[in-house]
């Protein structure tokens, strides 16, 4: 039966060989581990060379110990490390000779979310620890380092300080019902409640691009046979990953392949081209790439600019294409059509390009960035996941709620302290202050087991 007490214990390193592989235990029961392994006690935080041994005193290992004793810790608990080599057997021997010592194998994502519990990260850091170990690109890699700092984590605080000052100072003038609401308007309750709107936004905006390093974007290419997106796969990946040639219906599955655009993690799906067509295969192939665009977030509809029939192709596929996915009409052929790379949009964007030449496709790419709503400077950015931004939404529509009823003829300060109320709970559940277990067991078991 498993304890929050419990001594933990798991193999911190990835699955595989390496020179180097650590053993993690954290717990009440890590000195005594400690004591029974190396048969001594190690200095606190000072890498100590020692031999591994089993039950029977049997070498298992040589290498290093690092012991943390509580609360200087990961975990705020004692925390043991052994670093030995890095072969699954031999980690699987120690990890073994822990759970002899009356550890027991780690939950996933356990480590940190004793680390949470314990007061030495909050949920958004604690989130952000995973964020950097699957951090896709550089600029993913820092954003998450940002917010594991503790930067996104101060920013909301701020804001959930000054609605709480707010909040007291309207709760507080509910006492006095004779001068309440005058109370309130010489504390410029109305200009706090703009400023605090206007840092919901500011704050919303650099999760936003957080998130969009974090989750990325799928790019779907559609159209009919030959109209050049295999080439448009290739240049965008810059190798070649798709079968190019002039036989029509060349690709029949589904081909992916992850880029990055801007700093952005992105995957393009390369789809069979659209058509009447009674070869079973190929039909298989069309109903892919159908469900392919259900799932994307952009559809690249490509046309050959040489001829005035793939427009009226390009227009029935833009009709079939759900709402929910952004569209881009990419006119390729340029270079064959005696055209200059361009862009506009009327109802959608369109980009006059050549996938075999390369010419335009900066302005596809741009036409993305702006599309997701990226900006061009990203090293502001946290990253936020999706219950982050929809936490800040929250607040906001709140915040915006508060500022309504300030506004009317008689305005009803209780329901205004509500909802200041429900903006600062809003943002206490991103970083756990309010937050249910059954969200943080969600969180958590996302983890790797050794972290």
């Amino acid at each position: 039966m498993k304890r929050a007490g419990d001594t933990i214990v798991a193999v911190a390193t990835p699955a595989g060989r390496g020179g180097v592989g650590v053993v993690r235990v954290s717990g009440s029961r890590a000195p005594n581990i400690m004591q029974s392994v190396i048969g001594r006690a190690a200095a606190p935080r000072v890498a100590t060379l020692a031999s591994f041994r089993g039950t029977r005193g049997e070498l298992l290992d040589q290498g290093i110990a690092l012991f943390f004793p509580a609360p200087n810790s990961y975990t705020g608990e004692h925390v043991l490390e052994l670093h030995g080599h890095g072969g699954a057997a031999v980690l699987g021997l120690l990890v073994a000779r822990c759970l002899e010592l009356d550890a027991r194998l780690a939950d996933p994502g356990e480590f940190t979310q004793r680390a949470f519990l314990n007061g030495k990260l909050d949920l958004a850091q604690a989130e952000a620890v995973a964020d950097l170990i699957d951090a896709g690109s550089a600029s993913a890699a820092r954003a998450a380092a940002r917010s594991l700092s503790g930067e996104f984590s101060h920013a909301v605080h701020a804001i959930a300080d000054a609605l709480l000052e707010l909040r007291t100072l309207t709760e507080a003038s509910l006492d006095f019902p004779e001068e309440d609401i005058d109370f309130v308007r010489a504390a410029d309750a109305r200009g706090r409640l703009q400023r605090l709107r206007a840092d919901l936004a500011s704050l919303r905006d650099r999760a936003h691009q957080g998130s969009l390093l974090r989750e990325g974007l799928t790019i779907v290419l559609v159209g009919a046979p030959n109209v050049g997106k295999s080439s448009l796969m290739n240049r965008l990946a810059a190798e070649d990953i798709a079968i190019v040639t002039a036989i029509p219906g060349t690709t029949r599955d589904a081909l992916r392949s992850h880029v990055e655009i801007g700093g952005i993690p992105v995957t393009i799906v390369d789809t069979a081209g659209l058509r009447a067509t009674d070869d079973p295969i190929e039909t298989l192939g069309i109903d892919r790439t159908w469900s392919a665009i259900v799932q994307a977030d952009v559809a690249f509809v490509i046309d050959d600019a040489q001829t005035a029939a793939a427009r009226s192709r390009e227009d029935d596929i833009v009709k079939q294409l759900p709402a929910s996915v952004a569209r881009v009409i990419v006119h390729n052929k340029i270079d064959l059509a005696d055209i200059a790379p361009r862009r506009d949009r009327a109802d959608d964007w369109h980009v006059w390009l050549s996938a075999k030449t390369g010419a335009g496709c900066d302005l596809l790419e741009r036409t993305v960035l702006e599309l997701a709503g990226a900006h061009e400077d990203r090293e502001t950015a946290f990253l936020a996941r999706a219950r982050h931004l929809e936490a800040l939404a929250q607040a906001a529509t709140h915040v915006d709620e508060a500022l309504h009823q300030l506004e009317l003829p008689s305005p009803p300060l209780e329901l205004m302290a509500e909802a200041l109320r429900d903006a600062h709970a809003s943002l206490g559940a991103i970083v756990g202050e309010t937050t249910a277990d059954d969200l943080l067991g969600a969180i958590f078991s996302r983890f790797c087991i050794g972290k």
